[in-house]
């Protein structure tokens, strides 16, 4: 079975080789296709190399083995991927914004050299094969549970819709309506910067120690609740650490219980967190004496 740092080497690997090629082809289309759009979607493309390089970087850090200085392991390392790619990802969606706005207040008529068949079937092409990059990446990010990857997954979304901006063009300056570029630049403006938002604040939330989600913490009690010994639960914290989660759980148990019996109430807890929830890195559980127990002790001395 592939461990989370080998799928998402796998996954990016594959995105650079795609990548790669399809910026050729698209430079290619752009050249002999006579179209400026198709020029400017193979820079886009190239540039989601990257993307993958920092995934690379981010995942193998962030799966590094706890040491002296890093008691609590590197995982916040994917976070500050998920950050820079998030960042990255802004930047092109701005950027797609600004060019199209340039082209409306500019002009971007050009009857002397309209775009040919090819380029227009390259960009088509280049749709295809990024959306289905995006599912792929997507897919494996929800696997493995990756900030990154999912920033990863969201360029090759931003790299389709730039491909659907460029079929526009190409088809409006072939029908004498140049302008539909523009338009579709500025709607693919804004779907890119809300996931350029999305990923940079899922990963700053995983940075300052944001809580699991209650639907997580519920399931968390009633296991906990369900164990033999377990009489009440005092109180449950959860914090994202990276991709990880930490758990501190207080139980309280009868109070006329042997140490060993207490500590073994505390390990099945322990276990049992970290065995059905396996996202969650390490559980930490304090044990109680249930004071009502004890009270009924001391009325029958």
């Amino acid at each position: 079975m592939e461990q989370p740092n080998q799928i998402a080497m796998r996954v990016s690997v594959v995105s650079i080789g795609i990548n790669l090629l399809l910026s050729l082809f698209k430079l290619t289309a752009g050249i002999f296709g006579h179209s400026g759009a198709m020029i400017s979607d193979a820079v886009h493309s190239a540039s989601d190399v990257f993307s993958s390089f920092v995934v690379i970087i981010g995942v193998r850090v962030a799966g590094k083995t706890s040491d002296k200085e890093h008691p609590y392991g590197h995982d916040r390392m994917e976070c500050v991927a998920s950050i820079i790619l998030a960042v990255t990802l802004m930047a092109t969606g701005v950027l797609i914004g600004i060019t199209g706005i340039k082209k409306i207040v500019l002009g971007n008529i050009n009857t002397e050299l309209l775009p040919n068949g090819f380029a227009f079937f390259a960009a088509v092409l280049s749709i295809g094969v990024k959306e289905w990059m995006y599912w792929y990446t997507k897919a494996a990010a929800k696997k493995i549970h990756s900030g990154a990857l999912l920033a990863d997954a969201w360029h090759h979304r931003s790299d389709a819709l730039s491909s659907v901006g460029a079929m526009v063009g190409i088809a409006g300056a072939r029908l004498g309506i140049p302008v539909l570029d523009s338009i579709a630049s500025l709607v693919i403006c804004g779907f890119v910067v809300k996931a350029a938002v999305d990923i940079f604040l899922d990963a700053t939330d995983k940075m300052v120690d944001k809580s699991c989600d209650d639907e997580t913490v519920k399931k968390m009690q009633n296991l906990v609740i369900s164990i033999m010994g377990v009489k009440r639960i005092d109180d449950i914290r959860t914090r994202m650490f990276g991709t990880k989660i930490y758990v501190d759980i207080e139980i309280s148990a009868e109070g006329n219980l042997e140490l060993i019996k207490s500590h073994e109430i505390a390990e099945n807890v322990h276990l049992s967190i970290e065995q059905m929830f396996p996202a969650v890195k390490h559980c930490m559980v304090h044990v109680n004496p249930l004071l009502e127990t004890l009270e009924k002790e001391e009325m029958y001395l």
